[in-house]
């Protein structure tokens, strides 16, 4: 079952809702933060921009306020016995570094093999957007969603492969766009056996080197 996905995506952590500023408080912190620039925060240009700002960033960081475990709470078992693979992949994302708060693009492929119970495709989808929408690193976006899956549907395994451009290095340091990270978390069957992570990697473009499977 391979589920190709064009979607443009979206347990509360706890450190999130410690002490949270109030509202006058976050705006006061942009109006400090332009004129650390070097700009006016009272010209005419920049007299809105500290609420928008906010307001971006209640969107941006939406996923601390959401718990991913619900999102998959329901489940089906009604699936006439099926077992094989179940792929989505392009799974796109924004998320924000948590070094520099600059902005990570890509996407995300997820596979897993039911034991019984599936999870309804959205679902996937809402899971990435959640963690996406956090401070992250990828390397620890990727195991959350992977071991979150294992967790809530215990399947026999999951995969889950992220590709994405870090602006932090394409837009500012070492000023390399283009460069994409590539990071990978099997679980279960797809860290065991060989030949069900190879198939995995096949449906998704990748030959299992790092590489696309066409390079």
């Amino acid at each position: 079952m391979h589920m190709k996905s064009t979607i443009q995506c979206e347990s509360t952590n706890p450190a999130a809702s410690a002490a949270q500023p109030s509202r006058a408080e976050a705006i006061a912190a942009v109006r400090t933060l332009i004129r650390w620039a070097g700009d006016d925060p009272d010209r005419e240009g920049l007299l809105e921009t500290p609420d928008r700002v906010i307001r971006a960033y209640a969107e941006y960081f939406s996923g601390y306020r959401q718990d991913p475990t619900e999102i998959l709470a329901k489940t089906f078992s009604e699936v006439d016995g099926y077992d094989e693979m179940i792929v989505m992949n392009d799974i796109r994302f924004e998320s924000h570094c948590e070094h520099h708060m600059a902005p990570i693009i890509g996407c995300v492929h997820i596979g897993y093999l039911p034991d019984r119970r599936v999870v309804g495709i959205s679902k996937l989808a809402r899971l990435v957007e959640i963690y996406a929408r956090r401070l992250q690193i990828q390397e620890k976006m990727t195991v959350q969603i992977a071991d979150t899956l294992a967790e809530v549907l215990q399947p026999n395994g999951v995969a889950v492969v992220v590709e994405a451009a870090h602006q932090c290095m394409t837009t500012r340091g070492v000023h390399k766009p283009g460069a994409t990270l590539v990071t990978s978390r099997m679980l279960g069957a797809f860290r065991k056996d060989a030949t069900t992570r190879r198939e995995f990697l096949a449906i998704i473009g990748r030959n299992g080197s790092g590489m696309p499977a066409h390079a």
